[in-house]
């Protein structure tokens, strides 16, 4: 095969050239256009077939080539393209028209964008070009149909909602906006009212703090310190008061403690492919610096880091803690530990993340389609209560499998766009009339709805907070700390987004397990979503050429992550829950002392320790476990080595035989004494766990998720 040192502009290939390579006639209408563009793709079986340059240094993506052609591309002014920002569901564009095949971002006259350099290579482990070229075909679909801005592009008539906007922080605005989200405001804002409580509970979680959280904290303080200086503020607090050196005598003290909250000896016999969530993630990657290991990610097909291992969590015998697990009290308290730790992540790595800040825009306050995730889930869950993800998005998704996840392309080829159109706006009349013909609704047409519906959130399914945080995810150092950052950031989401996401990333895996009949391999599904999830309103007119470039590859690859490891990512790190134990745990030790000192003054017993000190069937080598909302409301169970929480169910089952739950709809809960309350995981050792939480109480119930 000749080698082509060069390709062509992307405004130079024709809509046949570049996304199908296939002689499909443009000059029908164009519905049957768009019909033989797409029995064109399914015929193939790889990836879009498009002269690639096979040397190990590839030239300009762009540039020129000997790739000759019948037919000639003509450019494309950006102001004829449709806006996608005007209108839920977009206006299409006629295909037969020949500036259809020229790129959006170009002109005939721009400059050639420069070709980001990739390894080839036959695993699923690692993206190639060919791969990305589905991304950019992926991009150009999403333009065409009127579902992602161009540079300089503008409103139309009948616009519904602004573009969504980025506010970067002024000098300063990071640091408060920072702490404040962290409930540190008090260390920095004097002004505030006077709440004991509020600093009786910052001081509880600053003394669970790791070494790399607490450093994070008074890095922010520090910067935040000199920038209210510089402003002349007054009553500014020394960070030096709030972190101040420790006493000899408390250093080692402290290193005692410091195993309690995760820093144990990091150098453990884990493997490479171990997941060690028992030590706070900061605090490994500082580990890891300091033994001068390698700290760039290499993209080389041979390099380990670039495949994706078989990560494992390393077992616990207290059980896995899976989000929603855990009561709402307990949650914010993760959330806070969580935005300190993925802080202190980065930072171990020198990544300075710059958080951008929403501004509010205009948006639909009923529909389907560019409307608010919060506002979607407030009118479903009228109709039923703990709704977790859009009805339209569940039955979407229902629909495509019901078709079966065989088709060819599935997620990758494009439905008829003016029939897109229109089947948008029938849903937006009919969906929750139950009067939608979904019996009429064809595969491709369903999937291209489904990334419709992403893409025209209003607010990206990330957050506007940390998109940046995702996308430089990329540039820590190991696939582990990748997958440590990703495992907190899901846990900072607002839990429509997460829950959206995880019902997202599920269909996707389910769509690879398909691979065989519908060629959408990981990497597949990755490059052809990445575009969809990470391109929210406004963005493209707001990056660089370059900076689209390089995420194209970094998005694509947080995509792949996200898939891949879903089971891992939606879970509770056990150092943060062990955080949230000491937290729990000091502030009934300050509650403890309150009701000694009232008892005190009223001249009673001097205060005793907790009434829910250990149980005495405990002791005794048994436990007592509560079933108040079944006809059999408790009954023994002795502890073993062995015991397990799912023992327990499957005792109880067996005694009760009125109840009428599904065994998987049940659930053994921790409830008090270092806990607020938290669902146990099948393979929990209660014996072990009960060492833990002594003073808690087990309760079965219906898992409320």
């Amino acid at each position: 095969m000749t080698q082509k040192p060069h390709r062509p502009a992307l405004g130079s290939y024709t809509i046949s050239q570049l996304y199908y390579n296939c002689s499909c006639s443009m000059i029908t209408p164009e519905l049957e256009v768009e019909e033989k563009q797409r029995e064109c793709a399914v015929r193939r079986t790889g990836h879009y077939t498009v002269q690639q340059n096979q040397n190990t240094h590839h030239g300009d993506r762009y540039g020129p080539s000997t790739t000759t052609s019948n037919t000639k591309a003509t450019g494309t002014d950006p102001s004829s393209l449709p806006n996608p920002s005007v209108a839920a569901c977009p206006r299409s564009q006629p295909s037969s028209s020949p500036k259809s095949g020229s790129s959006p971002r170009h002109s005939p006259n721009s400059r050639s964008r420069p070709k980001p350099s990739y390894q080839r290579c036959n695993s699923q482990d690692s993206l190639d070009e060919l791969e990305m070229d589905d991304y950019w075909k992926e991009v150009e679909n999403i333009t065409r149909s009127g579902g992602g801005a161009g540079r300089g592009e503008g409103g139309g008539e009948g616009e519904v909602q602004e573009e969504e906007q980025q506010k970067i922080p002024e000098e300063g605005e990071q640091e408060e906006a920072w702490l404040t989200e962290a409930g540190l405001a008090r260390l920095f804002d004097d002004s505030l009212a006077a709440d004991l409580d509020q600093e009786e509970d910052n001081a509880v979680f600053l003394s669970t703090l790791t070494r790399t959280q607490a450093a994070a904290v008074e890095r922010r303080l520090t910067s935040l310190h000199q920038t209210l200086r510089r402003r002349n503020r007054q009553h500014v607090p020394d960070v030096r008061d709030i972190f101040r050196p420790p006493e000899k005598g408390e250093e080692s003290s402290k290193l005692k403690r410091g195993s309690e909250n995760g820093q144990k000896d990091v150098s453990s016999a884990e493997t490479e492919t171990e997941l060690n969530v028992e030590v706070a993630f900061s605090e490994q990657a500082l580990t890891y610096k300091e033994n001068h290991q390698r700290l760039k990610v290499t993209t080389s097909p041979n390099s380990p880091d670039d495949k994706l291992p078989n990560f494992k969590l390393l077992r616990d015998k207290t059980g896995q803690t899976r989000i929603g697990d855990l009561s709402p009290l307990d949650m914010k308290k993760v959330r806070r530990l969580v935005l300190v730790e993925s802080t202190a992540l980065f930072d171990t790595a020198g990544i300075d993340l710059k958080a951008h800040k929403a501004v509010k825009v205009k948006t639909k306050e009923s529909g389907l389609f560019g409307v608010p995730l919060a506002t979607l889930l407030d009118q479903d869950q009228r109709r039923a209560p703990g709704t977790k993800v859009p009805f339209i998005l569940q039955r979407l998704i229902s629909h495509i499998e019901e078709e079966g996840l065989d088709t060819e392309g599935l997620l990758r080829i494009p439905g008829a766009a003016t029939r897109v159109k229109s089947l948008c706006q029938e849903l937006e009349s009919s969906f929750y009339d139950g009067m939608f013909p979904w019996q009429q609704l064809k595969q491709h047409d369903a999937a291209s709805l489904l990334k419709l519906f992403i893409r025209e959130l209003p607010h990206p399914l990330l957050t506007v907070e940390y998109l940046n945080a995702f996308i430089a995810v990329n540039k820590l150092p190991t696939k582990k700390q990748q997958l440590q950052a990703l495992n907190l950031l899901v846990l900072l989401l607002p839990e429509a987004n997460r829950d959206t996401l995880k019902a997202l990333v599920e269909f996707f895996q389910r769509v690879i397990d398909h691979q065989a009949k519908n060629k959408m391999t990981l990497n597949n599904v990755s490059v052809v979503m990445a575009p969809n999830i990470f391109m929210f309103k406004g963005f493209r007119s707001k990056v660089t050429e370059q900076q689209e470039f390089s995420m194209a590859t970094s998005t694509a690859n947080i995509v792949r992550l996200l898939i891949r490891y879903q089971n891992l990512l939606w879970t509770i790190p056990k150092f943060i829950v062990t955080q949230v134990r000491q937290q729990n745990m000091e502030s009934q030790r300050k509650q403890n002392k309150e009701r000694a000192v009232r008892k005190l003054l009223k001249k009673i017993t001097t205060d005793k320790p907790s009434d829910k000190a250990v149980p005495e069937e405990s002791s005794q080598g048994f436990i007592r476990v509560q079933a108040p909302q079944f006809s059999k409301v408790s009954m023994a169970v002795q502890l073993t080595e062995e015991l397990q929480a799912a023992d327990v169910l499957t005792r109880f089952l067996s005694q009760d035989s009125s109840v009428t739950v599904k065994r998987e709809e049940l659930c053994l809960y921790e409830i008090g004494g270092n806990i607020k309350e938290r669902c146990l995981d099948g393979e929990t050792y209660m014996k072990d766990l009960i060492q833990l939480n002594p003073a808690a109480e087990w309760v079965i119930k219906a898992v409320q998720r």
